[in-house]
């Protein structure tokens, strides 16, 4: 078997349509590679060895019998917020560590029609609630750049396994910066899409008029290519849009000249590092150079994003992690008293304490006499945010700024204070407030830790964001960076 196999998507299916390598080949790759690496990263909750490798044979035979996908026999690993039917479907948290999921969620069914092997499940933030990776059940991941700082969240499970070329891709989902984030500090490429073009069936619920899933890789042709599979419309998702199916990779080469990007004053403010701003100022000098024309422009109202959304998403995980009541599934306490004590300890061991601190803040927000002086308040602020990014629209063709404040923290520096690991999202939230598209792609280092540029488009523009990102990549070499411990691919 080859100790190397090419990096990116687009360079392995050319390898496995040449007969280079089989897709057993490459599992059994990967699989070594969690075994070896992994430890010193917890980027994965399970790992599925002996289903991956029987997907792979099978995605052997298909190509002898003339199948030749794109993404047919390329392995993948699963956030564990998607349900995969026969795997444990955990979202980091004790209360679902025991649960198996009985079905695919839509993402899973897609990407294995698609022929990809999922190797296992990812780490991730309890519940997707958190900026850092630190609140899962079993434990944080760390940053393959430096493995006493944190990954980012709540995707940073996939995020790491992807940077440190555990997988060559993986899903993620984004609620408020989750994809994005992740894919800043650790140096890869991630793209949230427009709400509600990846089906949100099978994949549990934080808060569902933010929640979107998406792609992470290391390029953005990558993206494209990981979207071509996961986006459709889906009638078991009351919130899937209504679209055709289209390729992402159609745009990616298309010139840039003339294209207005706008670049929002609140997004260049006090709160951005310098030594990060730098870094973006460098990424838009390329794009200028491509014939871009950047421009400055204002989103007066994403200044209450941060308030706004953490009213918003509380209150909706406050409704949706309702069900977990110890009855019907997840974690059950011992020998309850009564039906009291059986909902009151339940949740009270299942749930850690970010969660609870939501599900209390979005429970008093929803609460008789405060509903109107909160949730009511948050969502005039969302519309207004939503505002802001069309009459923006209207002079641009897309938004680019930075994707966090600074680069990755350590871990345990902001544990201890909610607001300022909230303020980790302080230039991605107003996004999903929004329901826009926007990816984060790597721009540079600063202290021997990634940069993410983000860049933020109109409604089901993700290929035109797609088209910027991979010109960009093509000017630049960033995203091909390595941390130097994890060894050739």
């Amino acid at each position: 078997m080859r100790s190397v196999f090419p990096a990116t998507l687009k360079g392995l299916a050319a390898g496995l349509a040449r007969g280079d390598f089989t897709s057993v080949d490459l599992t059994q790759h990967y699989l070594a590679r969690i075994a070896a690496l992994d430890p010193r990263l917890n980027s994965f909750i399970s790992v599925y060895p002996e289903r991956a490798l029987a997907a792979a044979a099978g995605a052997d035979a298909a190509r002898a019998r003339g199948a030749n996908g794109p993404l047919l026999g390329i392995p993948y690993a699963n956030k564990d917020i998607f349900c995969a039917a026969g795997t444990r479907t955990s979202c980091a948290s004790r209360m679902l560590d025991s649960f198996i999921a009985p079905y695919d969620a839509t993402v899973v069914e897609r990407l294995t029609a698609a022929g990809m092997v999922m190797s296992g499940k990812t780490n991730m933030d309890e519940f997707a609630m958190g900026s850092s990776n630190e609140t899962s059940y079993y434990g944080p991941t760390r940053n393959p750049w430096n493995l006493d700082c944190v990954p980012g969240g709540s995707s940073g499970g996939s995020a790491a396994a992807v940077a440190a070329r555990l997988a060559p891709a993986a899903t993620g989902t984004d609620t408020g910066g989750s994809i994005r984030l992740p894919a800043a500090f650790c140096g890869i490429s991630g793209i949230k899409p427009t709400y509600g073009r990846v089906s949100r069936y099978g994949m549990i619920a934080f808060a569902s008029s933010l929640d979107q899933g998406g792609p992470m890789a290391l390029s953005a042709e990558d993206l494209a290519l990981m979207l071509n599979a996961m986006c459709g419309f889906d009638g078991r998702d009351s919130t899937s849009a209504p679209r055709a199916d289209e390729d992402f990779t159609r745009e990616l080469d298309a010139p840039l000249r003339g294209l207005r990007i706008g670049l929002p004053r609140e997004f260049f403010d006090a709160a951005l590092d310098p030594a990060v701003g730098s870094c973006l100022e460098q990424a838009l000098a390329v794009l200028r150079r491509l014939g871009a024309e950047c421009r400055e422009i204002s989103l007066a109202s994403t200044a209450y994003a941060i308030p706004a959304y953490y009213i918003l998403s509380s209150a909706e995980c406050s409704s949706n992690l309702s069900r977990y009541d110890g009855v019907r599934f997840g974690h059950r306490c011992a020998d309850p008293a009564n039906l009291e004590d059986l909902y009151t300890r339940s949740r009270a061991e299942g749930f850690g304490a970010e969660v609870k601190r939501r599900i209390l803040v979005g429970t008093y927000a929803l609460s008789a006499g405060y509903y109107a002086a909160y949730y009511a308040k948050a969502q005039r602020l969302r519309r207004l945010i939503k505002e802001d990014f069309q009459a923006a629209f209207a002079d641009v063709d897309l938004i680019a700024g930075p994707t966090a404040p600074s680069v990755a923290f350590r871990l345990g520096q902001k544990a201890a204070d909610p607001v300022q690991m909230y303020l980790s999202d302080i230039y991605t939230t107003a996004v999903n407030l929004a329901g826009l598209p926007a990816a984060s792609i790597p721009a540079g280092f600063v202290n021997e830790l990634p940069v993410g540029l983000q860049l933020i488009g109109n409604y089901f523009s993700e290929a035109k964001v797609l088209n910027v990102a991979h010109r960009f990549q093509g000017e630049t070499d960033w995203h091909q960076h390595t941390p130097s411990w994890i060894g050739s691919t």
